[in-house]
């Protein structure tokens, strides 16, 4: 079985980092699988994989807060850039000819760049499966809805996609009437769940003990994801902490992606606080989580998924630019009680460690999250189903009933 992965990550490191979950349990899942990752992604080089996936670079590009895109290294115009890319896609299918592609999010790629790749596949290899992989939330459904119908979605996936994967449940959003789909595209839909995260490469007790921490000292682990916009969070943080006693210790993770300026910053004032570590990045992210007490983060799709696998007490401030994604998502898993949510228009440094303290001193049990989490196995079923025709092989842990 051969696949092709797309994810065109034009911003931050989630797109990635879930799709590579996806390829990792996929191969566990089918070890005779190769699956070829074609991304933009600049954090690829850093990523364990394993044997089994490899990857085709292309060239970078970045969104701003506005949501405009442009090359990020290269000193070429978008188009450029853009027909560079769709060039480097089109003859990766053409030479890898794959049983399956699986298309992250923009069912005709960033700025278009899989219109090519898609006709190819229609007209030239029909047999190939084409699966469009969404998360729980994409935007207000207003401007999601605007968006698809400018740019054509719809037809696009009625037309050429065999199906559509959602890796989330309707009961926190459901894609299907909240997006206003036709009928024809919400009987390609399949329900995922949310993805469970694998225990970090340490344990608990290991990270715990290399950070010099005593049995009963408290940590509280503060993630921004990939960095690029969260300096804000960071920096309410240390605000927090510079005016207050604190009787915890702090890892910060600013992330790779974080302005030099701005990390040189935090790392000036993180060096006047003993009791916090800053790193840049960790391939271990899951590891820190479990060794914390609190984590304090952002809203992305995967830290909300490695909180709800840890079942860890968190508070979370999600961005709302350029997209609401990670304010609906964060506000409606709050009113669950998964976590707390602070509003960014409300994080101040006060609020944020009032919060926190709060926390800290909770000394009841976290309720068990409700939500469905079997997204990885049952992502393996349903490639099963498409590409083989028949249910998955008993390596794959046994599901329960699946609705659509």
């Amino acid at each position: 079985m051969k696949l092709i992965v797309y994810s065109h990550d034009a911003f931050g490191l989630g797109n990635i980092r879930r799709m590579l979950a996806i390829c990792q349990y996929i191969i566990k899942a089918y070890p005779e699988a190769s699956i070829l990752v074609v991304s933009g992604s600049p954090a690829l080089h850093s990523l364990r994989l394993p044997k089994g996936i490899d990857y085709i670079k292309l060239p970078c590009m970045e969104r701003d807060e506005s949501g405009v895109v442009s090359s990020k290294y290269l000193d070429t115009d978008v188009e450029e850039s853009v027909q560079l890319r769709s060039d480097l896609i089109l003859l990766t299918v053409k030479n890898f000819k794959p049983d399956l592609v699986l298309v992250d999010k923009k069912p005709d790629g960033l700025q278009k760049e899989l219109h090519a790749t898609l006709s190819y596949l229609k007209t030239e290899q029909p047999e190939t499966k084409l699966v469009l992989l969404l998360r729980d939330i994409l935007d207000r459904p207003e401007v999601t809805i605007a968006q698809w119908e400018r740019h054509g979605y719809y037809d696009i996936i009625a037309n050429w996609y065999d199906q559509v994967w959602v890796v989330g449940t309707p009961e926190i959003f459901d894609v299907r009437s909240e997006y206003q789909f036709p009928v024809a595209i919400a009987q390609k839909t399949r329900f995922c769940g949310y993805i469970r995260r694998e225990a970090g490469i340490k344990p608990r007790h290991i990270l715990r003990q290399e950070l010099g921490l005593q049995t009963d000292e408290k940590l509280v682990l503060v993630t921004p994801g990939g960095g690029a916009d969260g300096y804000r969070l960071v920096d309410a943080y240390l605000k927090g902490l510079e005016n207050s006693v604190a009787n915890h210790r702090s890892v910060i993770i600013s992330g790779p992606e974080m302005p030099a300026p701005q990390r040189e910053e935090i790392r000036q004032r993180v060096a006047l606080l003993p009791q916090v570590e800053l790193l840049e990045f960790t391939d271990d992210l899951v590891g820190f989580m479990d060794a914390a007490d609190v984590v304090v983060s952002m809203g992305g799709y995967n830290t909300i998924g490695e909180i709800l696998s840890l079942q860890k007490r968190s508070i979370v401030v999600p961005r709302t630019q350029p997209v609401e994604e990670q304010w609906i998502r964060a506000e409606r898993m709050a009113k669950l009680e998964l976590f707390r949510a602070i509003h960014p228009d409300r994080l101040t440094a006060e609020n944020l460690m009032q919060q926190l303290q709060t926390e800290l001193e909770a000394s009841d049990s976290i309720t068990p999250s409700r939500l469905d989490m079997n997204a990885l196995p049952r992502i393996a079923e349903y490639l099963s189903r498409l590409v083989y025709q028949h249910i998955a092989p008993t390596c794959i842990a046994p599901l329960m009933a699946i609705g659509h």
